[in-house]
């Protein structure tokens, strides 16, 4: 006995060790996190341009698979237990994130649409609010992707099939039946899905054909998803050369006899009396039924405003970086287009490469752009003038300035080339003279808006799990139903039962139920090993894994209780299957509790600074509310933030939160009834009820912050350290069947 408790012993302390070992290794990687988000913050780039990963922290399990499955790095971090989004600009919109999160809580999504006014007013169609016919697809909807690009052309085409009869064309008989404005990867996959439904398309390219892509340094990788396209097949390698990429957009227009106009300006529409489109360009004018318009968002490129700038040696784009060698190079921009022109310059040979940029350090460009430009500065690749600013460009110079106007430090640069990375003017005017809405207003309204969609994976996976469990149950309750001659017996007298043998714990029958049961047991671990890191066990969607982790979970249970025929004694056996409920119950509420809690409270830093910004955002939008109903969502909030219930002890604190979650149920449907008596329209009550429901769940997480951390936290304790206790008594339970039992004797 002296030698199983010192073993014993042996092996607790080395788990608390090895356990200590992880959170302090956890706590570092979780302090450099909050130090980077910190840095993101000062230098403007938490915040994203376009799309952004948005996590809803109600859900989010802290498993970590959004962040290895992201290939931008610095964009997403764990922080506290729960995904956090640190470098936001540095997000392109790749999606896998939203692929890889198990229950749903992460979606990509266009940032600040509720104020920005540089995105349009578009339908799921991608048709303009209020302009019927008139189509956008590509980048200036604020998706940058090839993927994304390529599945809004085809849906505009299969809109434009239902929206352009050929039968009943409008008056004025149209040249075209549908008109795509540019040749990259949406107006290709438009123009193509289209004409293959039966549509007169015409195709125009200001440019090189290929839109964007023609413009991408050579050889530049560009990255991809698998992805249809029309005409073409299944893209499915992870990353294309510029080259590569435009050899397919050629073949496929090629293929399909795509009628392309090239080198043809748009300069803007006008509808007919008829309904016709009247197409207008630099060259001459088409009429169409419908049009789409597949443009980017940067327009002309932004100039310096600086004497010199109309020099020959001035260029906005590189298009093969291995025409210029032995070059004096000067490359102006802080972004990625920036970086990776003065790389790529920089690797051609007796090239001296210097990147100029306004801001004092480089935060824009994304994180692997940022490694290769500081491992190019360091072996003297690219030289690198933080903080200046161009003045003055000369036949062989470039005079450059640095500093306040008090003191300023002007210095002249040796140069043959300048290149001019700093942006370009957007096609919004233009589109807005064809009648395009870019109003917040106007998206908030339309049906269907992007960035609008909630997805519903996370419930449907549930319902799956559930419903297998569900008729695992029924099968259990049918399988004791005919066997309750044994099952209703007691202890004593089940032996001389006739099913006794198949049926008792070490019968064939019990045998079976109770290795099923373990099986079960192991394969709803092997979700944990699936969520590390560093086992390479990463086959299969985690959302599938998610799936089997919650149903194995409840089947487990079942057999084991069938194993043990229905009775829990005071036995390892008896002491597993109690672990197992427990660890059933305390996995259902605790995934409940995530989505219970008014708002996801992982760090108080973190945290109540982001509480504290909704709740800033919160007070504008109560007092742009109606005021009567805003002054009763701000007595509401307050009424339940100061409730005495919620000092106590643990169980006070969770009843707190469960009965202040069935006032608001109550609340809102006196809010509801009350807004529709006043006359309120359905779209201003469910706006009220909306706006109730974060100002409570936001009041809440500021006045309640650390009671709120501690349900969550202990909850989740709960489960993993009974997980734990389950596989031990599992194992100790085996080990006495195969010592003391009589299974080897059937």
């Amino acid at each position: 006995m002296s030698w199983t408790l010192l073993t014993a012993l042996i092996l607790a302390l080395l788990t608390a060790y090895l356990v200590l070992l992880l959170r302090r290794s956890e706590l570092a990687r979780m302090a450099s996190a909050v130090d980077e988000r910190a840095r993101a913050r000062k230098a403007g780039t938490h915040a994203a341009r376009l799309q952004h990963p948005h996590i809803d922290l109600t859900r989010c399990l802290g498993c970590s698979a959004c962040i290895s499955s992201c290939p931008e790095e610095g964009v997403l971090a764990l922080i506290h237990g729960q995904a956090a989004v640190v470098h936001g600009a540095h997000c392109v919109g790749h999606g896998h994130c939203q692929q890889a999160c198990p229950t749903g809580a992460i979606t990509v999504q266009l940032a600040d649409l509720e104020e920005r006014r540089d995105l349009p007013a578009l339908t799921r169609s991608f048709e303009a609010v209020g302009v019927p016919g008139l189509f956008l697809a590509g980048e200036i909807t604020g998706h940058s992707l090839i993927r994304s690009a390529i599945e809004q052309g085809r849906t505009v085409a299969r809109a434009v099939q239902d929206a352009c009869s050929l039968d009943e064309s409008p008056d004025g008989s149209p040249d075209w039946d549908l008109i795509v404005v540019g040749s990259g990867p949406a107006g290709l996959a438009c123009a193509v899905d289209a004409q293959a439904r039966g549509l007169r398309v015409l195709l125009l390219e200001q440019g090189s054909f290929g839109g964007t892509i023609a413009h991408f340094p050579r050889r530049k990788l560009v990255l991809t998803q698998p992805v249809e396209l029309p005409g073409w097949g299944l893209l499915t390698e992870p990353s294309y050369t510029r080259e590569e990429l435009l050899e397919i957009w050629q073949e496929v227009a090629r293929r399909e006899e795509i009628t392309v106009q090239a080198g043809v300006r748009f300069e803007g529409l006008q509808k007919e009396p008829g309904g016709v489109w009247q197409v207008k360009s630099n060259r001459r004018e088409w009429t169409a039924t419908c049009v789409c318009l597949a443009l980017g968002r940067r327009g002309s490129p932004t100039r310096l405003q600086v004497p010199g700038e109309e020099l020959s040696k001035v260029q906005s784009a590189l298009l093969d970086s291995r025409a210029l060698s032995g070059r004096k190079i000067l490359v102006v921009g802080g972004g990625d287009s920036a970086v990776e022109t003065a790389l790529a310059l920089s690797l051609q040979p007796d090239n001296e490469v210097t990147l100029a940029h306004r801001g004092s350090e480089l935060s824009r460009p994304g994180t692997r752009n940022r490694k290769h430009l500081e491992e190019a500065a360091r072996t003297g690749r690219v030289r690198i003038e933080a903080g200046s600013q161009v003045v003055e460009i000369c036949t062989d110079s470039v005079r450059l300035t640095r500093g306040g106007p008090h003191d300023p430090q002007a210095w002249e640069l040796e140069n043959d080339d300048v290149f001019v990375h700093i942006g370009g003017s957007t096609p919004i005017p233009l589109l807005e003279s064809c009648g395009v809405s870019f109003d917040p207003e106007d998206r908030r309204r339309a049906e269907g808006s992007l960035g609008s969609h909630v997805p519903h994976v996370e419930r449907q996976r549930l319902l799956i799990s559930l419903a297998t469990a569900l008729i695992a149950a029924v099968l259990m309750i049918v399988w004791v139903t005919s066997n309750l001659d044994y099952y209703t017996l007691s202890i004593a007298e089940r032996p001389l039962a006739p099913g006794y043998d198949t049926l008792r714990p070490p019968g064939r029958i019990g045998v079976t139920f109770g290795v099923v049961a373990t099986l079960m047991i192991l394969v709803n671990l092997a979700y944990l090993l699936r969520r590390t890191a560093w086992i390479p066990l990463h086959f299969g969607r985690f959302r599938n894994w998610m799936t089997i982790h919650v149903a194995t979970g409840i089947l487990a249970l079942l057999l084991a209780l069938l194993h043990g025929g229905m009775h829990i004694g005071d036995t390892p056996g008896g002491h597993a299957t109690l672990a197992l409920c427990t660890l059933v119950v305390t996995g259902s509420i605790g995934r409940y509790l995530y989505a219970f809690v008014p708002r996801a409270t992982s760090g108080r830093n973190l945290a109540s600074e982001e509480v504290q910004e909704e709740l800033r955002r919160m007070s504008g939008e109560l007092e742009e509310a109606d005021g009567d109903f805003a002054q009763r969502i701000r007595e509401f909030t307050a009424e339940e933030s100061l409730r005495e219930h919620w000092n106590g002890g643990y169980a006070r604190r969770l009843w707190g939160l469960l009965v202040s979650r069935r006032r608001l149920r109550h609340a809102l449907a006196d809010l509801k009834h009350q807004a529709r008596a006043s006359g309120r329209d359905e779209a201003q009550v469910q706006e009220l009820a909306l706006l109730m429901v974060r100002a409570h769940r936001s009041a809440q997480s500021a006045a309640h912050f650390e009671d709120l951390r501690g349900i969550l936290s202990t909850w989740r304790h709960i489960h993993g350290w009974m997980a734990l206790l389950l596989v031990l008594i599992v194992a100790a339970h085996i080990w006495d069947a195969l010592r003391y039992g009589d299974i080897m004797n059937w």
